[in-house]
């Protein structure tokens, strides 16, 4: 029998084995850090399946959610400009090559038609993953025109927003939208046309201050985030304690901001009713003479 003398611990191989998941598989909820994948949060509505936390999903996924099968997007050829060639740490026009490359999007704003439960309704999606989904010109054009297609036709819009508020990068012309969203507003009320606005995950800045409070019924998913300012910056200006839930969906619905949080499942279901009822209310004469 012959003897041999280990000159090294363990057992050395010239294979390694990667033992990684493939990026993208699970999902990690920020709210409760349990762990699920990828497709049992995709099948619960992007939904936390722990904690019924609601995860920011895109304007796709919404259209998706919602409309019967097929939708239209509308005005995707327009897109923004760098008129005032806009620098901070980077120019406006690099960020705005560099958002498109990364999220596939030409704008934060992205406009379906399509129809619910076979009534036909406008949305007018946000996007935060397009630099914060702020307020630009090209979002306040588009909007404007979504609006002049529901007059047209007498379709119903929605708005769901879900944005960090105006856009520094167009400065003027980013306030600007405010005023003229707001003023395009009053042409579907006069018409009789219902307008619903649907807050997500954040609401904030000038979008709260306008159109986003303007709706005819005002709704939002449960838990997200509505305010002007930020809390921090609203406590150290009134060097007060805030209440707590401050800012918060529930918080607002107790205070009589919106009429009812809707769950994302129920979205499509709730949608539809509010289409049904209002398709059956008489428009006064006066209007349409």
């Amino acid at each position: 029998m012959g003897w041999f003398k280990r000159f090294k611990e363990g057992i050395q191989t010239t294979t390694k084995f990667k033992r990684e998941a493939p990026e993208g598989l699970w999902f990690k909820c920020p709210s409760c850090n349990e762990t699920s994948t990828r497709k049992e949060l995709k099948e619960n509505f992007f939904v936390c399946p722990k904690c019924d936390f609601h995860t920011r999903i895109s304007s796709n996924d919404y259209f998706t959610l919602f409309f019967d099968g097929k939708f239209e997007i509308l005005f995707d050829n327009i897109v923004p400009k760098d008129v005032l060639e806009w620098q901070d740490l980077k120019t406006y026009k690099e960020r705005l090559e560099e958002t498109v490359k990364k999220t596939r999007l030409t704008e934060a704003m992205s406009v379906a038609k399509g129809k619910i439960n076979r009534r036909p309704l406008v949305v007018c999606c946000m996007d935060f993953n397009f630099i914060g989904g702020p307020i630009g010109s090209v979002e306040g054009v588009k909007k404007s025109r979504a609006i002049e297609v529901c007059l047209g036709e007498r379709v119903p819009p929605m708005v769901i927003s879900k944005t960090g508020g105006a856009r520094m990068m167009e400065s003027a012309f980013s306030l600007m939208q405010m005023a003229k969203t707001s003023a395009k507003l009053t042409l579907l009320a006069k018409a009789g046309i219902p307008y619903f606005s649907f807050l997500t995950d954040p609401t904030t800045g000038g979008v709260t201050a306008s159109f986003a409070m303007l709706g005819d019924i005002n709704f939002s998913e449960p838990g997200a985030l509505i305010g002007f300012a930020g809390p921090r910056v609203i406590k150290e200006t009134i060097k007060q304690d805030l209440p707590e839930g401050f800012q918060t969906a529930e918080f607002l619905l107790d205070h009589g901001f919106l009429d009812f949080i809707v769950h994302r499942k129920e979205l499509k279901q709730r949608l539809g009713d509010l289409l049904s009822i209002f398709d059956r209310v008489q428009v006064p004469d006066e209007v349409t003479e």
